[in-house]
């Protein structure tokens, strides 16, 4: 199984093509859209992929690609999430999947927030939790120990991370790691930064895919899509490509 995480930026309006030709040339079995707000958008991108069984909503940012006949989806939204969770279940995937995109802005405040998304959808999948799983999106933090280059932020940026204590907490992908889950790219990278955003000038890494500790040899790959002027064309996150056996 191919998985693609994917941000796409306000809807993907306007960028059909470049996402396409992104998507296209990852190859994925199954793609998980975040910001993904316009639903003419999403269906285009459908019909252009060649991964016809898709789903959005307008008022949620969550949504899906995939060639496989989905058998189960919903959208969850537990109490003080801004983004709902996207639940997907398909044929042809040994694994239940779940699409996240959480609270953005980096501050101490929106990172305790994040770290009470995460454990309200650790919290909401507990009955899942025995199984493989696969829970990957735009996690908007940042992993312990990970390197921050304040100076390459946006001036509003470093005024935030300033009045934070002039660092950010990693609260919430150690909250991720302490339940018992592996970051799939920095256990195939361990040495590697793996940044994800803003495509133009990478120097932070936002977006994750975790899997139960147990079932961390069954990811056979993951990698940071970052090669070539139509990713920086189509968003500014990178997408991040996770391959499963």
């Amino acid at each position: 199984m191919r998985l693609l995480s994917y941000n796409i930026k306000f809807g993907g309006r306007g960028r059909v093509d470049a996402l396409r030709d992104v998507i296209r040339s990852a190859g994925p079995d199954i793609v998980l859209l975040q910001e993904a707000t316009d639903q003419r958008v999403i269906e285009q991108l459908a019909i252009e992929t060649e991964l016809p069984n898709w789903g959005s909503r307008p008022d949620y940012s969550m949504g899906f690609l995939t060639k496989w006949h989905v058998s189960h989806h919903a959208w969850h939204q537990p109490g003080n999430a801004r983004h709902s969770f996207l639940e997907l279940v398909v044929e042809g995937a040994d694994c239940r999947i779940f699409g996240l995109h959480l609270v953005a802005w980096f501050s101490k405040w929106t990172e305790r927030k994040r770290a009470r998304e995460i454990r309200a959808l650790l919290d909401g999948i507990r009955e899942h939790q025995h199984g493989f799983h696969l829970i990957a999106g735009d996690f908007n933090a940042l992993a312990p120990g990970e390197l921050l280059e304040v100076r390459r932020m946006p001036r509003w940026i470093r005024a935030m991370i300033w009045l934070s204590g002039r660092d950010i907490s990693r609260e919430t992908i150690q909250l991720m790691l302490d339940e018992g889950y592996v970051d799939a790219w920095r256990r195939l990278h361990p040495n590697d930064n793996g940044f994800t955003f803003p495509t133009w000038d990478p120097h932070v890494r936002l977006d994750y895919a975790f899997v139960p500790e147990r079932y961390a040899d069954r990811v056979a790959v993951c990698e940071v899509l970052l090669d070539g002027e139509k990713v920086r064309q189509a968003s500014d996150h990178a997408p991040i490509l996770v391959e499963v056996r």
